[in-house]
């Protein structure tokens, strides 16, 4: 098995050496920069516990006047053996429409011969098929901005994790959250728990990213949804994004015995309207101790 996944894992370096070298400008790819040192570390001693997967984007230019369309590629282990995940974003396309090209390129990639690395395969066949999504996305905003009344809703998850500690976690997570332009809170410890409110395409791309691919104890305890024929900035609780941390119980530090202060979180959730809540992630109905 080792020596099956050492092989995979060069593939994957140099299929990777080979796209930096293909998009050499700065933002064309994104990769982290301890992505490939981890790797390359493993290979030098495979007795070690496996790296992180190689996880990456490509940005790629599609029709004229040129349109940004982002393939985010998340390898597992034994690709090529294996197919990549790969899933193709686009601010100039709905979410049906994104969702449709997202199919069509699966489709394309399980017709190709396993064990060959595919995802320059990948780039070349977003670069040759998104312009008919962006064409029926431009005919429905037209279509749309004619309407008398557009309706907007407003999504909120709760997401429930058995602790959140880790730095680089916690970074992925408020940058994501600011990509997507989210509000709500991520609050440290354990339990862990996050709201993100906003578009439900965003909240959606917000959990997708964030749980995959090893986040194993965390769950989507409640969804809310809220129509509005105003702005749905007039229905969100929170006006940021924060970095929620209470006081332990007993002077730990972020460690893994960091257990947070209940009573203050539901004081806050009471404080942001949303008490309710409280029963839903932790499955008692919260009370506030007398003062």
């Amino acid at each position: 098995m080792a020596v099956a996944v050492k092989e995979c894992l060069e593939l994957q370096l140099l299929e990777v050496e080979m796209l930096l070298s293909m998009f050499p400008k700065k933002g064309e790819i994104n990769l982290d920069e301890d992505a490939v040192p981890s790797v390359q570390c493993y290979l030098r001693n495979t007795d070690g516990d496996l790296p992180p997967q190689l996880e990456y984007s490509i940005a790629i230019d599609v029709g004229e006047p040129k349109v940004k369309v982002e393939l985010q590629v998340l390898l597992p282990h034994m690709y090529p053996h294996v197919a990549p995940q790969l899933f193709a974003r686009s601010d100039a396309l709905h979410r049906q429409q994104q969702l449709q090209l997202n199919a069509g390129l699966a489709s394309h990639i399980s017709s190709l011969d396993s064990g060959e690395v595919c995802v320059y395969e990948a780039v070349q066949w977003v670069k040759d098929n998104t312009l008919p999504y962006l064409e029926n996305s431009k005919i429905s905003s037209e279509s749309a901005s004619k309407e008398v009344v557009v309706k907007e809703t407003l999504h909120r998850m709760w997401i429930y994790s058995h602790h959140i500690y880790r730095q680089e976690l916690r970074k992925k997570i408020f940058d994501c959250a600011k990509k997507l332009n989210l509000t709500g809170f991520c609050l440290t410890g354990k339990p862990g728990v996050i709201c993100v409110e906003g578009l439900r395409e965003n909240c959606e791309e917000f959990w997708r990213v964030i749980r995959y691919p090893n986040w194993k104890h965390i769950s989507c305890k409640h969804v809310e949804n809220i129509e509005t024929e105003k702005s749905i900035d007039t229905l969100r609780l929170f006006h940021a994004f924060e970095d929620l941390q209470f006081q332990a119980h007993g002077d730990y530090g972020l460690r893994n015995d960091y257990h947070m202060d209940l009573g203050q979180f539901l004081e806050f959730l009471k404080q942001h309207q949303s008490g309710h809540i409280f029963q839903i992630l932790f499955g008692v109905e919260g009370k506030l101790s007398a003062k």
